[in-house]
């Protein structure tokens, strides 16, 4: 009897300790204070020339997302969201939203490998990267956290943490909802359709 409940204090251990670690990973939790983040202006070199939030036309939305092609599970999932997302508005909405992903690998991301990748998402996705510089700056702004996290025995391999949230902003470079990363689309549509209704 002693030993069962030794066992299961022991698994209460085990869990209070993971669930700590997990809220002590800011790539995946962190959350800025609602109206501190900065945003601003967006270009950078893209699969469509030289991208510029400010060539959004007055009633587009972008929707920015911080990952790169090489990342496993999150991107992935969230670029998925995004097609999902976009597939369920209205085709006049559509036009009015534009899916882009800010790669933040530009050591192994380059434009045509962004375009490839992207095309597996189907039409209309921009994928922009620019040198470590030009993403620290936007990465400060958005308040985005990332570190690259090297992996495996050979020389150049690695990972990226990095938080995981939809930005929603304008021409301005004005970030109007932030939305957090989710297996389902329902977060972003709600997201959306509360944002282009407004306009």
């Amino acid at each position: 009897m002693n030993r069962r409940y030794l066992g299961l204090g022991a698994c209460a251990i085990v869990i209070l300790a993971a669930a700590v670690l997990w809220t002590l990973k800011p790539w995946e939790n962190h959350s800025p204070a609602e109206g501190s983040i900065a945003g601003g202006p967006i270009e950078l070199p893209s699969t469509e020339g030289d991208f510029s939030l400010a060539s959004l036309a007055d009633d587009q939305v972008a929707v920015v997302f911080f990952g790169y092609t090489w990342c496993p599970d999150v991107c992935p999932m969230s670029l998925s969201v995004m097609r999902q997302t976009l597939d369920s508005l209205p085709q006049e909405q559509q036009k009015r939203v534009v899916p882009v992903l800010i790669s933040l690998d530009p050591e192994r991301d380059s434009i045509e490998r962004l375009r490839e990748y992207l095309g597996f998402f189907g039409d209309g996705f921009i994928g922009a990267t620019g040198s470590r510089t030009q993403l620290e700056d936007i990465a400060e702004r958005y308040d985005v956290v990332w570190r690259k996290v090297e992996a495996g025995d050979s020389e150049g391999e690695y990972t990226i943490d990095h938080t995981a949230y939809l930005y929603l902003v304008d021409s301005q470079g004005g970030v109007l909802q932030r939305v957090l990363h989710s297996p389902t689309p329902a977060p972003l549509q709600a997201a959306l359709t509360d944002v282009l209704a407004g306009d």
